[in-house]
């Protein structure tokens, strides 16, 4: 099998992964927002823009 085969599993695996840190990373602001640290959890949010816009790039690329 050649590399060229295997870039699509890759980019699959890739954006699963991202999905999961994703997922984790909305649990750990939400506990942390519910404890009082708005601000920290605002911060998390304005990342996870940026999380889901690669999200969006890589699933278009994978299919």
């Amino acid at each position: 099998m050649s590399n060229a085969d295997l870039l699509p599993s890759l980019l699959f695996k890739i954006n699963e992964s991202q999905l999961a840190l994703e997922a984790t990373i909305m649990e750990l602001s939400n506990w942390v927002e519910q404890r009082g640290a708005a601000e920290v959890a605002d911060n998390v949010h304005g990342a996870q823009d940026a999380i889901d816009k690669n999200e969006e790039f890589i699933g278009r690329r994978s299919r």
